[in-house]
């Protein structure tokens, strides 16, 4: 196994650190922050190493390369941008305490998912349609090191599908502006410029971001090994679970644990250093 290590400050001099501590015959630059170990055998002192320098870690196999990718699928509320767009709506409409605590349940898998959105979007009632386009212009911001993971994906062939158990008002706007290929998430209902507190069609939950998943790995004919799932709540467990590496992005416990590995410090960047 490879044993890759990033972070916003690592140094070459951290590597070589590390390397001490992995007994690593040597190291390369995997990036500007980053770096990869050869034939490193696992230890229990690397994590904790890495953990008091906020430093991630992951390892991964040999000869993984980015370019033999064929999709890439992430999550969008606080992972391909920085916010939740629900909590944000919530603050237009006077409800951000309120619906902020129901996603933090939600995203830890304490409540139902499906339920817990139903709860937030009946918060939403009666507010202005056009919220939706002032926190779109006013409070989304696209991840650091987001624009270099999508700009890697189209120099070598990767499709993008972003998933979402937030709103298609906000997946189409970043489907055309970022090129991304495929999107899945819900519909608000409005009626005579106000939200109605409502959902249109079926609601897209962990089941239907792995649903739209699978069918876009067949459609592409991928094998499990050229796809990729980020995520970092509970309902993205299932999508990346049907993934070649899935990885936990500033992730709650219950989906660290279960990833292939996962970045807490570094920026969406940090998965392109994950390959060779």
């Amino acid at each position: 196994m490879n044993l890759v290590a990033q972070g916003p400050a690592m140094t070459e001099a951290d590597a070589a650190a590390l390397a001490l501590v992995a007994e690593a015959k040597g190291f390369r630059r995997a990036g500007e922050r980053a770096f990869r170990f050869h034939n490193v055998e696992r230890s229990s002192k690397i994590a904790p190493w890495c953990a008091a320098r906020q430093v991630d870690h992951a390892w991964i196999p040999e000869g993984r390369r980015f370019a033999d990718l064929k999709l890439l699928a992430l999550d969008m509320d606080s992972t391909l941008i920085t916010m939740e767009t629900i909590d944000e709506l919530g603050d237009c409409a006077g409800r951000k305490p309120e619906i902020a605590a129901i996603t933090a349940q939600a995203m830890r898998g304490e409540i139902d998912y499906p339920e817990s959105l139903r709860r937030r979007v009946r918060l939403l009632a009666g507010l202005e349609a056009s919220a939706l386009q002032r926190v779109y212009d006013q409070k989304l911001h696209l991840t650091p090191g987001a624009e270099t993971l999508i700009a890697a994906c189209k120099r070598h062939g990767v499709k993008l599908l972003l998933v979402s158990g937030g709103f298609t008002f906000f997946t189409d706007k970043l489907k055309a502006r970022l090129g991304i290929d495929y999107t899945i998430s819900n519909t608000l209902e409005a009626k005579d410029g106000r939200l109605t507190g409502k959902l249109l069609g079926h609601l897209v939950d962990a089941d239907a971001k792995a649903a739209k998943f699978s069918s876009v790995v067949e459609e592409l004919k991928a094998e499990r090994h050229e796809t990729v799932a980020i995520g970092d709540g509970a309902n993205d467990l299932k999508m990346m679970a049907l993934a070649g590496l899935s990885v936990a992005f500033h992730a709650k416990p219950v989906v660290r644990a279960q990833a292939s590995c996962a970045l807490a410090w570094s920026g969406l960047d940090g998965v392109v250093n994950l390959f060779e």
